[in-house]
């Protein structure tokens, strides 16, 4: 690692420039694919790889500049999951007919300070989480690869180079030609209930997997095989199977319930074209020819999971999330007192603190956090329009948002910003939101579920910003980079981000619209995480949340504590730390199958190396090498997805990239899915190969 001795530039004008510019593109791609794809890609990687290649260009560069301008371009995207998983509900509530005028500002408002209060609560955080006790962060820790790698170049640079190809052919065959799915999954009726197997074709995943290591890979994938092959069965096998049925037959209060799946005919508009006739009477016979027929057990068991056992993984997280800032009491506050008791040695001139311990000022920390109960008043007063609610509110918001914060900070440590489970913290914000709404404003509150959300809107900007910004400095920390500039280019590409959002959000509602909004079109972005959130906050003020999936979630966290509070007093190797347990609950089980695989790689791959008794360097050097080829992996799939997302931004209406080009011309490979399979498995032997075998002498 880079001598922390060392002092070197880190924020110049060509970096802040560089910086701001890629958080705000990162930003408006990352809004696309979420409220397209239902997830978002962590900006770390990509953005320190397109650091490097442009500051190349100047004659004066280093590792921690480039460190700097990709601190501050994944603040961006990080900012647009909190924002797309949350405000679109409230259009699709119908409390705001779009994003334009006065809203416009809202937007801004709300995802700035939410992005600005996750920076600030997050720095308290560094000490515990990654000095004293160090989690993996694994891309943080793959960031720090790829920088270092870039700065040294040699054969390391090839490793990544390569890498990054695989990952990002890989992506582009799948997502953008469409040779193969991306997700092969499929399920069958089994007396009476159903049997679901599934696996995303990801490396990304995959390299997840092999840098956090096979104990967080298993629990994992042990949390998503308790609801996928318990729950579920459970569920499905309680009730009759369902059959598709027209909305329009259905009372009101049927329309949107958990085990309805109802169709709708779509009306053809006198002035439309001819195309647009096409379309419609395509959907309207498709609507006829499934009237009556039973549902697929693929559809059940995932509508089972997204509206009825999805709760478990969050009543775990509530409790998991509570259970981690209990043992992190300790260390969270004296993270804090050392803050406040430097900055008031260095004031007076009693001490000095090392470059790469420095935080921003404790003081101010504190101060910003306490001043930013006013604009958050402000905020809420504007949505509830009540003095004595809006003040308690905004209090709350502090209080969830800090507890929140640290939780996803945790999770981000355990499986990365990609795969944290963020609309889990915010739909336990909510549903804690609306209940303290219900008892203050009564089930009748026109305003109430709209308040909930953006109650919640905040906390998921702060959760979303939090895991972010602990990555970033865990490759600071690996680096040698000084903290307390980065938590300023954290909070300039949070501000740059929140500008761009709300413009971004305003273009895609009017070029697509959402699924779930009236008059949605075919086209509509599915904006799943917005359709929870909204579901969840009508269903507290209307009285049919699954509260019953909640409380079975938070026994089942109790269960997981007691065991691992259990194996830690035994000091057994393996342990359980409920989060992870939790996220695999809450995941589709689709994608814990490659991160179990890239566990048990890293496991075959350690075991490899004592087998052949390979010496403490050439140990090293391999893990060196299979972080940096898992690192590549990464960065090629999460660059070819932002490309991919790219284009569809800029191009005008009308004129739209449709992908996969196979899947939407009608071809498709008949074995596409075996074919994945096959060259996903290929993808896995070359990481082993890559990490296990000997390194040349030198």
């Amino acid at each position: 690692m880079l001598q922390h001795e060392r002092s070197l530039p880190e924020i110049t004008v060509k970096a802040v420039i560089l910086g701001v510019l890629l958080s705000m593109i990162l930003a408006a791609a990352n809004a696309y694919l979420g409220l397209f794809a239902s997830m978002t890609v962590s900006a770390s990687i990509p953005a320190a790889v397109v650091s490097m290649g442009i500051l190349r260009l100047f004659k004066n560069n280093n590792i921690l500049e480039n460190n700097i301008v990709q601190t501050a371009a994944s603040a961006g995207e990080s900012l647009a999951a909190g924002v797309i998983f949350t405000l679109p509900a409230l259009v699709l509530l119908g409390f705001w007919d779009g994003f334009g005028g006065r809203n416009y500002w809202w937007i801004t408002l709300i995802a700035g300070f939410g992005g600005l209060l996750g920076v600030l609560f997050t720095i308290p955080l560094r000490r515990s989480l990654i000095v004293e006790d160090p989690l993996q962060f694994p891309e943080g820790i793959a960031t720090a690869e790829v920088l270092e790698t870039g700065q040294q170049g040699g054969r390391g640079v090839w490793i990544i180079g390569i890498a990054a190809l695989v990952g990002g052919g890989f992506k582009l065959i799948a997502k953008g030609i469409g040779l193969w799915p991306e997700i092969l999954e499929g399920a069958r009726r089994v007396k009476g209930t159903l049997l679901y197997g599934g696996t995303n074709l990801s490396p990304a995943l995959l390299s997840v997997g092999y840098i956090v290591g096979l104990n967080i890979a298993v629990l994992i994938f042990l949390g998503g095989v308790a609801n996928w092959y318990v729950a579920i069965p459970i569920c499905a096998g309680q009730q009759s199977w369902p059959a598709y049925q027209l909305a329009t037959e259905l009372p009101e209060s049927q329309r949107n319930n958990w085990d309805t799946f109802s169709l709708d005919y779509v009306t053809i508009p006198e002035n439309a074209t001819e195309a647009e006739m096409v379309k419609a009477k395509e959907h309207n016979a498709a609507v006829d020819q499934k009237l009556g027929q039973a549902v697929s057990a693929t559809e059940y068991s995932g509508r089972i999971w997204s509206k009825k056992t999805r709760y478990i993984g969050v009543g775990a997280m509530l409790i998991g999330g509570l259970w981690t800032i209990v043992k992190m009491r300790k260390s969270l506050f004296s993270g804090i007192k050392s803050g406040l008791v430097a900055y008031r040695h260095v004031g007076s001139g009693q001490a000095l603190i090392d470059r790469t311990e420095k935080d921003m000022p404790m003081k101010w920390i504190l101060v910003l956090i306490i001043g930013s109960i006013v604009p958050l008043f402000l905020v809420y007063q504007y949505f509830v329009g009540n003095v004595l609610i809006a003040l308690p509110m905004a209090v709350v918001m502090l209080i969830a948002g800090f507890l929140f914060s640290a939780v996803a900070a945790y999770m981000a440590g355990l499986v990365g910003s990609s795969n944290n489970p963020i609309s889990g913290i915010t739909i336990a914000t909510i549903v804690v939101s609306s209940l303290l709404l219900v008892v203050l404003m009564g089930r009748d509150a026109k305003n109430g579920p709209a308040a909930a959300i953006v109650i919640g809107s905040v906390v998921c900007c702060a959760a979303a910003i939090a895991g972010d910004n602990m990555q970033d400095l865990k490759a600071g920390r690996l680096v040698g980079a000084t903290p307390w500039k980065q938590q300023v280019m954290q909070i300039v590409g949070t501000l740059s981000g929140a500008v761009i959002i709300a413009p971004v959000l305003m273009l895609l509602h009017k070029a697509y619209g959402f699924r779930g909004e009236p008059g949605a079109g075919k086209d509509a972005l599915s904006a799943v995480q917005a359709n929870l959130m909204k579901a969840v906050s009508e269903g507290v003020f209307q009285g049919n949340m699954p509260w019953t999936f909640a409380f079975i979630g938070m026994a089942v966290a109790a269960a997981i504590i007691a065991l691992d509070v259990f194996l830690e007093s035994r000091k057994c190797a393996f342990r359980t730390p409920v989060l992870a347990v939790a996220i695999g609950i809450y995941l589709p089980l689709e994608l814990s199958v490659p991160i179990l695989a890239g566990g048990l790689i890293h496991w075959a791959v350690q075991g490899w190396k004592k087998m052949t008794r390979a010496s403490a360097d050439q140990r090293e050097a391999s893990n060196r090498n299979g972080l940096l080829f898992a690192s590549g992996l990464i960065t090629g799939e999460a660059l070819m997805g932002i490309i991919l997302a790219v284009p569809i931004i800029i191009l005008k209406e009308g004129y739209q990239i449709n992908l996969p080009i196979l899947g939407h011309y009608g071809w498709v490979m008949p074995y596409g899915g075996c074919l994945g399979v096959i060259f996903l498995l290929g993808v896995g032997l070359w990481l082993f190969w890559t990490a296990a075998r000997r390194p040349r002498s030198t």
